[in-house]
């Protein structure tokens, strides 16, 4: 195959896959630093990299989920708090060998929704890296992550944009 046809395939085949869907294998360091990599070759203007990642494993991980699963309990109405909901995200946490905070960094350079393209680039790469590598991966939105800014240290500028779960398939 020569790479137009290797880069139509990897486009084609890429899929969000969740958590219940990873095998639990630890993913390797070498394929994680090469997914994280590749986003520093997303575009963007000025140069201002507004990508922000945050790596959580192991213990890191746990951690992550509780406070999560926290922010969730006292940011919901009562009438709408769900248990099962409130459960799973420390379920799909835990499924995950990687989870990753996505965070963008407002430069003040160019207008606001071009660095958050730029970040959507970003983990668009990450998404096409796993996938040539066989890692699963899937990017959540949640509003509860928006909560994250403490947690997180984010400054003024900064706002988190979601989790990007990983893990082998």
């Amino acid at each position: 195959m020569n790479k137009p046809e290797i880069l139509k395939e990897i486009i084609e085949t890429r899929r969000s896959i969740f958590p219940k869907d990873y095998t639990g294998e630890p993913i390797p360091q070498e394929i994680l630093e090469e997914i994280m990599s590749s986003a520093n070759f997303a575009p963007n203007h000025k140069k201002t990299k507004p990508w922000r990642f945050r790596v959580f494993r192991g213990d890191e991980k746990d951690i992550l989920a509780k406070t999560i699963a926290e922010i969730y309990k006292e940011t919901t109405p009562p009438k709408l708090f769900l248990e099962k909901k409130y459960l799973d995200f420390g379920n799909k946490i835990s499924k995950a060998d990687t989870v990753i905070t996505i965070s963008v960094n407002f430069s003040g350079l160019v207008p606001e929704w071009e660095e958050i393209a730029s970040t959507a680039m970003a983990v668009q790469n990450m998404y096409l890296t796993c996938n040539a590598n066989k890692v699963g991966c899937y990017w959540s939105s949640h509003q509860v992550t928006e909560q994250l800014s403490g947690f997180l240290e984010l400054e003024e500028n900064q706002k988190c944009l979601g989790l990007f779960y990983m893990g082998m398939v």
